[in-house]
């Protein structure tokens, strides 16, 4: 039996050296922020290499593209994005329609 974790999104990815370290972030039950949200909170963390962390990276994209190609998600361009005429598409990866909100992690500031 392998041991599944649910997570809502992540919270906070740290790099320290050669180590990266991604918080992932369940949405509370009872705890919330000012406007009144369920507010994201620490579940649990995974430590990998630069390397296996870009290694995660290329898979996660190859797994988007294939969520927005069978129409599971939608993309909202970023204004003034370059758009690929070939396919319609924002020709970098930006924010999918849902409300995505910026890292906190001072590494990527």
């Amino acid at each position: 039996m392998h041991n599944e974790i649910y997570a809502d999104g992540i919270g906070e990815i740290t790099v320290s050296g050669t180590t990266v370290r991604v918080d992932l972030v369940s949405l509370s039950p009872t705890e919330r922020d000012q406007s009144n949200a369920p507010r994201p909170v620490f579940r649990q963390r995974i430590v990998m290499s630069v390397e296996g962390f870009a290694n995660s990276v290329e898979l996660l994209q190859k797994a988007l593209r294939g969520l927005i190609e069978g129409g599971a998600i939608k993309r909202t361009p970023p204004v003034g994005a370059d758009q690929d005429e070939s396919r319609g598409a924002p020709s970098d990866v930006s924010p999918t329609s849902v409300d995505a909100k910026q890292n906190g992690s001072p590494n990527f500031n």
